[in-house]
């Protein structure tokens, strides 16, 4: 049985919201997609090492078209998916801003529309018939803690997110009597190379642990933030920062004053 992970490249093992290591770490072997072959090919060498599970991988690049999934379709014909993790995402740039703040504005959101949303859907395209056939298999997607409201500063991220949120629901109704489980994790800050400089502080979870506490809700709810720590953080959000204060006119000026500190904060990682 195989897990197959499609992932943001570059990621060192353990990086990653869900990361590969913990699904290994439970007996599954591990088809890791991604754009940089000498990297997933280091991960997966790591993985073997360190859990002894079989792992395959297979390039491609998410931010392409419908060009790339025949390949993809092609490196997973022979094998038997237990479970697809679709773990890959892409945002404007290391920082937040508004719509037309960044370079290159039509292909980046292109970008974050086939990378975020087609992929999701692709990937379940390809997955999903054997899953029936065999009635049985679960299919993890991984969302965010945006995907509740609209989310100023980053709009196409929170967008997205949102159709994650809700095609994973719609196809777990439409699939569930047909044994396949699907689930929709929305974490709020995992340490990732997505979250900047802001790594083992009280917001961020590390995601060694994320991964491992995500797992232990499986079969539990469809729907969840992962842990506990972001389970209570999306509280506090909810309290302090709703929907409507968010699109406000004092929402945005507050907004913006984060998205202007985390720009500061992304500096010094881009001049290194």
């Amino acid at each position: 049985m195989f897990t197959c992970c499609p992932r943001r490249a570059g990621a060192p093992p353990g990086s990653g919201p869900m990361e590969p290591g913990q699904l290994a770490r439970r007996g599954l072997n591990i088809v890791l997609i991604s754009r940089d072959p000498s990297k997933l090919e280091h991960e997966a060498k790591e993985i073997e090492r360190l859990y002894g599970r079989s792992t395959r991988v297979i390039q491609a690049d998410f931010t392409g078209g419908l060009e790339i999934y025949e390949p993809i379709e092609a490196g997973l014909k022979d094998l038997e998916i237990g479970i697809l993790v679709n773990n890959v995402a892409k945002q404007y740039a290391d920082n937040l801003g508004k719509l037309l703040d960044f370079e290159d504005t039509a292909q980046k959101l292109s970008d974050i529309i086939n990378c975020n949303m087609m992929s999701v859907v692709q990937m379940t395209r390809i997955v999903l018939p054997q899953m029936v056939t065999r009635r049985k298999g679960i299919i993890i997607n991984i969302s965010s803690i945006v995907d509740r409201n609209p989310f100023p500063f980053i709009a196409m991220y929170g967008a997205t997110k949102a159709f994650v949120r809700s095609f994973s629901a719609s196809l777990k109704a439409e699939y569930s009597s047909e044994g396949v489980l699907v689930q929709t994790v929305s974490p709020f800050i995992v340490e990732t190379n997505m979250t900047l400089a802001m790594k083992n502080r009280f917001l961020v979870v590390n995601a060694h642990d994320f991964a491992r506490q995500a797992l232990d809700t499986l079969g539990l709810t469809s729907y969840t933030p992962g842990c506990l720590r972001h389970a209570l953080q999306g509280l506090l959000l909810a309290i302090f920062l709703p929907s409507w204060f968010c699109c406000s006119r004092e929402g945005v000026k507050l907004l913006s004053l984060f998205a202007n500190w985390s720009r500061e904060q992304s500096l010094p990682r881009r001049t290194r």
